[in-house]
Formats: structure tokens, C-alpha cells, sequence
């Protein structure tokens, strides 16, 4: 299976349409959910939902295609950017514009939902620092593609 780009854009807007009134979820949050739940959809389902490559940096999680498709979706006027204070730093706050056209099945919906409950409340720091205990992360060499098979490391903890 290749990249799934539609189902990555659905992705990005069904979560930032749950989500957009938290004043934490800035990329670094939006990027390590988004992470959390395609590696846990794996893992469960050993199927991949959107197949989107994932990269350890020293920021913690660098979605490949996450850059690219923000901007696609900001050109297409279905998402805006902007820079907002929080505590002592400045976000990037993510809102679409639009309503996401759902097209998850309800296998799919349990693991995005459980996910969005879960990590959505987080500031950036602490689920950078949660997500440098998941096994697929950690094993992962710096600038490296994170490893979906990993994720069945996770059991021998």
C-alpha cells in the first residue's frame, strides 16, 4: 500500500475539527497524534491507515508529507495557520475551514477517537516527552524513518 494522501487530509481535518478550541493543540501535538494513531491502528489491525512516513527528529516526530499537504490545504482555503501565544511560546495553531467529509470505517473511528481523547490534552513538551517512551520512537536512529513493525515491540515491555 502507498501513501494514503486523501485519507491523511481527512485525517488532519477530522482532528483539527474535533479539536481546534484547545489552545495546546499546535503542530508539535497535531504531528505526534496523528503518529500515536497510525502506528496504533496498525498495531491493532496490522493494516495501514494512511501509510504516511513518519521521521525522529530532535523535536520528536516529523511527519513526511505534513508540510506539503498543510500548505495544498491552506492554498485550497480549507485550512488557516497562525501563530499564537502560549505560556511562554508561540504555536502553530492549525483551524479548517471546512467540515471534514468523514470516510472512516468504524474500526478506523475507534482508534482516531481513542487517540484524540487520550493525547489532545497535552502540551507540546509533554507528549513529545510521552512519545520518546514508544517503542517505534525510540528505537528509531535520529533523522530515521520510525518503523511501523516496531509497534509489536511494544508488547515485550
Amino acid at each position: 500500500m502507498r501513501f494514503n494522501e486523501e485519507k491523511y487530509i481527512n485525517l488532519i481535518l477530522y482532528i483539527l475539527f474535533r479539536c481546534s478550541n484547545k489552545p495546546n493543540l499546535g503542530k508539535t501535538v497535531l504531528c505526534t497524534v496523528m503518529y500515536f494513531i497510525d502506528f496504533n491502528y496498525y498495531e491493532r489491525y496490522k493494516r495501514f491507515l494512511t501509510k504516511e512516513t513518519y521521521i525522529k527528529s530532535k523535536r520528536g516526530i516529523k511527519p513526511k508529507h505534513f508540510r506539503k499537504i498543510t500548505e495544498d490545504l491552506i492554498a485550497k482555503k480549507q485550512l488557516f495557520m497562525r501563530k499564537e501565544p502560549y505560556y511562554n511560546r508561540t504555536i502553530h495553531k492549525y483551524y479548517p475551514t471546512v467540515i471534514p467529509t468523514q470516510k472512516f470505517s468504524p474500526e478506523e473511528l475507534t482508534v482516531i477517537n481513542s487517540c484524540i481523547e487520550r493525547l489532545t490534552n497535552s502540551n507540546a513538551s509533554t507528549i513529545t516527552k510521552y512519545a520518546w517512551q514508544d517503542k517505534p520512537l525510540s528505537k528509531a536512529g535520529m533523522n530515521d524513518e520510525i518503523d511501523y513493525e516496531d509497534v509489536f515491540l511494544r508488547a515485550n515491555e
